[in-house]
């Protein structure tokens, strides 16, 4: 127990969402196997309004729960590229920004369609939305970076195109419309948080010292001063190899011209900085 404890907490912020869902699911199975009742329905999220306004945490937490393993294996194989990718580039707390406001916005795209289109009770589980708004932010950001599928690559733009297409086709089908119309809401904050951040804004700003007040309550303050003290054997400061070194600098790099980003907008960026970030996006 001590061994899955700790490989957890060394598991990434994505890594851990990841591994919440999947723990998740299958608690759900087993809840509903034993106790024939289906407790996580307090965690989906309520078509109707006034049912969303009585558990408002469910704005949140209906992307941690999934309808069946293939929604739940393609969602979180997608998190897991998108994330590898975007926290080359940008800092933790960036990408759960995009994440989870992706989330939020799909949920009240799905509350509105659902009050405005349909009767009738519902709910919408899935972290579809959230995944849309990190898809939507590659593709917009990096959209010539490129993954490797099977035996040739591919732009994540073109992915963007393509999930965007089903989804409409989806809709039309009139099947699930009010989830399909979820992501939209993912794709609408990836799309606008990068072109906003392309200019020098960060839209995600007041988000993340919300969440980092919330945060704060339940962390401890130690009254113990912690003193540092440098080793003669250490070998530098990036790590005792090149490889570590070299990463090192790359990512130094990527920070300056991310601030750059963020002060002077995409367009201040000289040629080859465009050319280094679209590289490492490829990485």
């Amino acid at each position: 127990m001590e061994d899955l404890k700790l490989r957890f907490q060394r598991l990434s912020a994505f890594g851990k969402i990841i591994a919440v869902n999947a723990i998740v699911f299958v608690l759900g199975i087993l809840l509903s196997a034993i106790l024939k009742w289906n407790v996580l329905q307090y965690f989906s999220l309520p078509g109707d309004g006034m049912d969303a306004l009585l558990q408002p945490w469910s704005i949140i937490t209906y992307s941690f729960l999934h309808s069946g393993i293939w929604h739940l294996l393609f969602n979180m194989l997608l998190l897991f590229y998108l994330s590898e990718v975007l926290l080359n580039l940008l800092p933790v707390k960036k990408v759960l920004n995009i994440y989870f406001l992706g989330v939020i916005l799909g949920g009240l795209f799905y509350i509105l369609a659902q009050t405005l289109l349909f009767s009738g009770s519902s709910t919408l589980v899935g972290a579809s939305a959230g995944v849309g708004a990190l898809l939507m932010f590659t593709a917009a950001f990096l959209p010539d970076s490129q993954i490797r599928f099977f035996t040739f690559n591919i732009k994540w733009k073109y992915i963007g195109i393509t999930m965007i297409v089903l989804d409409l086709i989806r809709i039309s089908s009139g099947i699930n419309v009010g989830g399909y119309i979820s992501h939209f809401g993912g794709y609408a904050l990836g799309y606008l948080y990068a072109t906003q951040f392309q200019k020098g804004n960060d839209i995600g700003e007041g988000f993340e010292r919300l969440m980092d007040l919330f945060m704060s309550l339940f962390s401890r303050k130690s009254k113990l001063k912690t003193v540092h003290r440098r080793s003669n054997k250490s070998k530098g400061f990036a790590g005792t190899s090149k490889k570590e070194f070299d990463k090192f600098n790359k990512q130094k790099q990527i920070d300056l011209i991310l601030d750059k980003i963020s002060k002077s907008g995409y367009d201040s960026l000289s040629d080859e900085e465009k050319k280094f970030l679209f590289e490492a996006g490829k990485d």
